[in-house]
């Protein structure tokens, strides 16, 4: 089974990362966690980039707050999928400095980025990039999608 790396800044971040890690989980991948930093360990960061499809990892999912340098560095170290996820921190203006410096990364350095706080969403697309190759986690995500048109039907009886 090829794993999914869910890393982040700082451990400040794991409260919103943790959505990441349980909707993986969920679909039955398996899941490494790190906190690396790409300000305060870079020489981490640069390990961790250039090694983790080396590792069995399949999908990258960085989040990171304030400046969210992490995303983008990891990308442009890697050749594995990277999915961003912007965090509002404590030193952030809004979350909109980690979603800009997410999103509008150069071209040849491409991120994936969900909204701000969007963990749940980072899953969900991870697994979706393994589904297209993992049967047994396309069934998983097949049946999610499902439960979401169901619970929205079941919604609908009430009004």
């Amino acid at each position: 089974m090829m794993k999914v790396g869910v890393i982040m800044g700082s451990k400040s971040d794991l409260p919103v990362m943790q959505e990441a890690i349980d909707i993986l989980k969920s679909f039955d991948i398996v899941v490494e966690v790190d906190i690396v930093s790409a300000h305060r360990t870079p020489e981490k960061m640069f390990d961790y980039g250039k090694n983790a499809h080396k590792n069995g990892i399949a999908v990258i999912i960085a989040g990171a707050g304030g400046a969210a340098h992490l995303p983008g560095m990891i990308a442009s170290l890697s050749p594995l999928p990277i999915i961003g996820v912007p965090v509002k921190s404590s030193n952030s203006i809004d979350g909109w400095d980690s979603v800009l410096s997410i999103l509008q990364m150069p071209g040849g350095v491409p991120v994936a980025t969900v909204a701000l706080n969007g963990a749940k969403n980072a899953g969900i697309l991870a697994a979706q990039i393994i589904a297209t190759s993992n049967a047994s986690v396309l069934d998983k995500v097949i049946a999610y999608k499902e439960g979401l048109k169901a619970k929205v039907i079941e919604s609908a009886k009430g009004l």
